[in-house]
């Protein structure tokens, strides 16, 4: 549903009933992930997507459905039939699991304030119950990051501290995905599957280097969603005017910033100063955190020095190792906005593990399977 947030956030503002169409299962080449949703209100306007244009046609049937009967959620699946190929299903070859149910805003504030939480982008998670009990399906709870607190309920306490914990969980890790609750004594009797909906903070873009590849990097990395940062320790070169596309423009030496920076696990560090006396100290910080990516540029000849002061520096060679350089992929580009395209298509593909191969040379599913659930 965070796909649609900024609209739902409108609509529940304006105290206005909705379907909401949301994907709580997917195998096989499904085009878009788990969480993603589309919406239908009572005007029938619609928003979002479920497929990418396969079956939205039969969704947004079912979501008038739910509207005009204001009866419980419906759980639909979509697949490719080999019998009928004009058949409602995916073409892609994938089966998705979508549930529908009716949404007021006013008997649900916690889902106004979580969409407000979205918009304004602070972290906040709500927790969707898509399978169990039928009463208790598309049941949601609202966890914030603030606190322990949290809002909404599947109608009993024990049960809404089980799910909270298990999406405050998700919601320290930033990701959206499926977990199962209870099934004991302990924490609830009924086996539940939930649907954790996180919005996290951006992840963090560190670009060192005030240089001309900087500036369309960080026009890259905003586009991608990061919270882009430029630091330089020369202050001539590290001006708000000359990068207005990151969030940030900071004059510090770069390992001196870096060893005070927020940074976790989806933090890129990218380093186009190819000077040593920056490199050094900022690469030998750099690879020793718990960060996404290293990468830093520069010519063979540059790399190969850089490795051998690095080792000077008495580096580990298992740090050594996770640092991406020459930096980016071989696109065969030469102009900074090229060379900026190919090391945001490294990131990406170190982020969720791709290979950067050509998909014409590969066989088999375009998506990664989904893991088991």
């Amino acid at each position: 549903m965070l796909n649609i947030a900024d609209t739902l956030h409108t609509w529940c503002r304006a105290a206005r009933p909705f379907a909401l169409a949301t994907v709580v299962r997917i195998s096989g080449s499904a085009p878009l992930p788990v969480g993603t949703a589309l919406a239908v209100d009572a005007d029938g306007n619609a928003v979002g997507s479920v497929s990418g244009g396969c079956v939205e046609g039969a969704v947004y049937e079912l979501c008038e459905q739910v509207l005009a009967s204001d009866g419980p959620p419906i759980r639909a699946r979509f697949g490719y039939s080999d019998e009928d190929a004009f058949a409602v299903g995916l073409t892609c070859g994938g089966e998705i699991d979508v549930l529908v149910q009716r949404i007021d805003p006013t008997l649900q504030p916690h889902l106004v304030a979580f969409f407000g939480e979205v918009r304004s982008g602070r972290p906040a998670a709500v927790a969707q119950i898509i399978d169990g009990p039928d009463d208790l399906l598309g049941r949601t709870l609202r966890i914030t990051g603030d606190d322990e607190a949290h809002d909404g309920t599947t109608g009993r306490e024990d049960r809404d501290q089980a799910v909270a914990a298990q999406a405050r969980a998700q919601l320290r890790t930033g990701r959206t995905c499926r977990v199962e609750v209870g099934g004991d004594s302990a924490t609830c009797p009924e086996r539940l599957s939930v649907l954790v909906h996180t919005h996290a903070s951006r992840p963090r873009m560190l670009i060192f280097g005030a240089v001309d590849f900087a500036g369309a990097l960080s026009q890259v990395g905003q586009f991608l969603g990061y919270r882009v940062t430029i630091c330089d320790a020369r202050s001539v070169f590290a001006t708000p005017e000359r990068f207005p596309h990151a969030d940030e423009v900071v004059v510090d030496w770069p390992h001196r910033y870096l060893a005070t920076a927020e940074a976790d696990e989806r933090t890129a560090i990218c380093v186009l100063t190819h000077d040593a006396k920056f490199d050094i100290p900022l690469l030998q910080l750099a690879l020793g955190l718990p960060v996404g990516y290293v990468g830093a540029l520069g010519s063979r000849r540059t790399h190969t020095h850089r490795l051998q002061l690095l080792r000077q520096a008495d580096v580990p060679e298992e740090h050594l190792a996770r640092l991406r350089s020459l930096i980016g992929l071989d696109l065969g580009g030469r102009t900074a906005e090229e060379t900026a395209v190919s090391i945001a298509a490294e990131i990406i593909a170190v982020t969720h593990q791709g290979t950067g191969t050509p998909l014409t040379r590969r066989t088999g599913p375009i998506h990664s399977p989904a893991p088991p659930l």
